[in-house]
């Protein structure tokens, strides 16, 4: 298919796209449910004409012929910046994504990061996946990169996220994208947020999906009160609360490390319990269509949708499943006499002493049932390595925006807990 055919084409579904939103508009007067249903239809229409379009003499090979090569380059590239020929594989056409997808497994599985939902999916049980974060005073962003540290990876970092700290009257955000340059919250890259109170003690981490595909989002939340109807499909419906981050007060001025306890409201504590399963969505809410059904799922009777804010302590999604919310602890340091400080081995991944280094371990008890080997597991740590250069290790069950979010609440000024 030459250039130009490609460009035609694009922009036929553009103009076919622009055409089906205007007549959506038009027909707003009538039945908000059926003006939705006869955008979607079409919508479904559009899509099948392009998917058709799509597939060209690559989507022609033998299913087995594909199957192998498919196989062939997910097993030869298992790290980044090769790995990208393996998301390649997936954007030749609808034949071979279908294929990529079934072959590719999730970090838990395999303990490598491919597409953009495996950030959003829980790390492997056995060996941690390593990161490292590299914070920007001048600009108060902090980028995420998969790998041991900047000195190896050169400029072949691969970015993972990217959040901006911006400052409210009374409190603190954290904005966290896909990308450097775009914070929006209307784009597609907008992933989830971190708020503090006033003080810095207590932090919230809101995803901008429901952490797995069976939850029901009845509680979607945003700044505002809105018309349910009247939620535009290319922006994100609301955050969920998926965790909540408290540190403790030091009243005394008592030296040591930080104390501090995660409640992460989408993971029960029988996911660290032999045949455990935590929440692991399977795909981000993008398309225009996914967004309509997801918005239908979480309608109700009444049309009026409060998103009014609420307390940071609130738990609505663990309030929706039947066990406890898995509890995170940091783990205690011992006193060391010669150096004077205190210490955790972080096995060589930390060497610059710092208040925000910390380790995270379950806080369980005996009515739990949970093995000691894996109340001993660190499920993430995280400690400074240089100047604005942080090492960020996690692995099951957390993912990698809960981990990133959770190191981002250490960047936060918290006089009250010093």
């Amino acid at each position: 298919m030459s250039l130009k055919s490609i460009v035609r084409e694009l922009k036929e579904m553009r103009e076919g796209l622009g055409s089906m939103s205007r007549r959506g508009l038009d027909g707003r007067s009538g039945s908000g449910r059926s003006s939705n249903r006869s955008f979607l239809d079409g919508l479904s229409r559009l899509q099948s004409a392009t998917q058709e379009s799509q597939q060209g003499r690559w989507a022609n090979l033998p299913s087995e012929l594909l199957l192998d090569v498919i196989l062939r380059v997910e097993a030869s590239e298992t790290s980044w910046p090769a790995r990208k020929d393996v998301v390649a594989c997936a954007s030749v056409c609808r034949s071979w994504r279908e294929i990529t997808k079934e072959i590719v497994k999730t970090p838990e599985e395999s303990g490598r990061l491919t597409f953009p939902i495996s950030l959003k999916q829980p790390g492997p049980r056995e060996s941690p996946i390593q990161c490292f974060i590299k914070r920007d005073r001048a600009t108060s962003t902090f980028r995420l990169y998969l790998g041991l540290s900047p000195a190896l990876l050169g400029e072949n970092g691969k970015l993972l996220f990217a959040a901006r700290k911006v400052r409210r009257a009374t409190s603190t955000e954290f904005i966290i994208s896909l990308v450097s340059d775009d914070f929006s919250r209307a784009s597609n890259t907008y992933v989830g947020k971190l708020r503090s109170n006033f003080l810095g003690t207590k932090f919230a981490i809101f995803d901008s999906q429901p952490p797995s595909d069976s939850m029901v989002a009845a509680n979607s939340r945003s700044s505002r009160r809105i018309h349910s109807k009247q939620v535009s499909p290319r922006i994100p419906a609301g955050n969920y609360n998926v965790a909540t981050i408290s540190y403790e007060l030091n009243v005394l001025r008592a030296r040591g490390p930080r104390r501090m306890q995660c409640t992460m409201h989408s993971i029960p504590i029988s996911a660290i319990r032999d045949g455990g399963v935590a929440p692991t969505p399977t795909g981000f809410y993008n398309s225009i269509e996914d967004q309509f059904s997801h918005l239908s799922m979480i309608k109700s009777k009444d049309p009026i949708i409060d998103f009014s804010s609420t307390s940071l302590s609130e738990s609505p999604l663990s309030a929706q499943t039947s066990s406890e919310p898995l509890v995170l602890k940091n783990k205690a340091p011992r006193w060391h006499e010669q150096l004077q400080c205190w210490c955790l081995n972080f096995r060589g991944r930390v060497t610059v002493a710092s208040v925000k280094n910390f380790q995270l371990v379950a806080a369980v008890e005996a009515s739990h049932q949970v093995s000691l080997a894996e109340q001993e597991k660190v499920i993430l740590q995280f400690g400074k390595i240089g100047k604005d250069i942080f090492t960020m290790d996690y692995r099951y069950p957390l993912s990698a925006f809960q981990a990133f979010a959770i190191c981002l609440s250490s960047f936060d000024t918290k006089p009250a807990c010093e």
